[in-house]
């Protein structure tokens, strides 16, 4: 009983902040989010009269939107450490990361480390499960341009004829850049034993960490914005705008996500703030797209290899609390990631004075109409 009373204060004090974040959260997911669909509907004269503004001033308000998401684990003391490769780089060019799935809090974390790297967050697509379509950003997704794709053998074939039109319709059409993908297909825990039966069965490495990666979407991904255009016919997009504005997708960004004593954080943690402040540790590593194989069996070999090559950082990340150095390096070099806390004061006032103006703006109509 007396534990119980010691931890009673600490336990009411978790809960008091838990609900504040809430209320916040919904406040200014209210704000954000209408505000953004509201300049988006304004703007549609200028999509029709000069797209390519159009899209960057979207994408602008995209990245706003995602640093306020970033923002919430930033406050409860979700922090990030970067490895590896320093992806600012090649932020200026295109790129697709191919991430390892433990949480939802991965894409949140991602939404974190991503916000420093230039236009890199503005002019991403992001493919996730179409579960997201439904949440409260689903609306902001949509109109992004990011894919909701439908896991499962029964939907499979018809997702990736999706994919192929979605990215010729969509990607440079929206002077998008980099795309985020999880090959994995789901989260570690769902995906871990029917992997590591998979593997049994055609004498592949037994992995604990990741699983194997599904090849699908990653392949059609290239096919649209690699194979087609060195053949001399660039997809999503005539040889005029593609030659002005865009060399074509040049890196495979490999990402690996590694959580202290491998227990990820998920969305709910990241908005309620209950765990313990941690940081999320995130390995980078980049490789050109001309060292990339296109054709299906040697694509697959090379992602397999990917995950398995995570499945030893992750090792020996659990082992020891650091990645390992670069082939040739004795020390690894870990970059603390920061966000700037004016910006967030800047960015989260626009969208509650923008909420302002649009009530301000309707109840005015409203008055006039009644």
């Amino acid at each position: 009983m007396a534990v119980t009373l010691e931890r009673a204060p600490w336990l009411g004090w978790i809960l008091v902040k838990a609900l504040m974040r809430f209320a916040f959260m919904v406040a200014n997911n209210l704000v954000a989010i209408s505000s953004y669909v509201f300049y988006v509907i304004v703007l549609q004269p200028l999509r029709v009269l000069d797209s390519k503004s159009f899209w960057y001033i979207e994408g602008i308000m995209y990245k706003w939107l995602l640093g306020m998401v970033a923002s919430w684990g930033w406050y409860a003391g979700y922090t990030v450490m970067e490895w590896g490769d320093d992806i600012k780089a090649v932020m200026e060019d295109e790129a697709v990361m191919l991430v390892n799935h433990q949480a939802t809090g991965d894409v949140c974390t991602l939404m974190m480390c991503l916000q420093d790297k230039g236009l890199v967050v503005a002019q991403m697509m992001w493919l996730m499960d179409h579960i997201f379509k439904y949440t409260n950003f689903g609306i902001v997704s949509l109109i992004h341009g990011d894919f909701f794709i439908r896991q499962g053998k029964s939907h499979r074939d018809q997702q990736l004829l999706l994919l192929r039109k979605h990215l010729e319709n969509n990607y440079r059409n929206r002077d998008r850049k980099w795309i985020v993908l999880f090959p994995e297909g789901g989260f570690l825990r769902k995906r871990r034993e029917t992997s590591q039966a998979f593997a049994k069965k055609k004498n592949l490495p037994f992995l604990t960490h990741v699983t194997l990666p599904r090849i699908g979407a990653t392949q059609i991904i290239l096919n649209v914005l690699v194979a087609r255009q060195q053949n001399g016919s660039p997809a999503g997009g005539d040889v005029k705008e593609l030659d002005s504005r865009s060399k074509g997708l040049q890196w495979i960004i490999d990402t690996t996500i590694a959580y202290p004593k491998a227990e990820p954080i998920d969305i709910q943690t990241w908005i309620l703030g209950y765990r313990k402040p941690t940081v999320t540790h995130v390995h980078y590593r980049i490789f050109p797209i001309k060292d990339v194989p296109l054709e299906t069996d040697e694509l697959s070999d090379w992602l397999y290899q990917r995950f398995i090559e995570k499945e030893e950082l992750l090792s020996h990340f659990y082992e020891t609390g650091a990645f390992p150095p670069a082939q040739g390096h004795r020390e690894a070099v870990s970059r603390e990631m920061t966000l700037s806390n004016m910006w967030i004061f800047l960015i989260q006032s626009f969208a509650f004075l923008s909420g302002y103006m649009w009530y301000n703006i309707f109840q005015y109509f409203y008055h006039c109409l009644f």
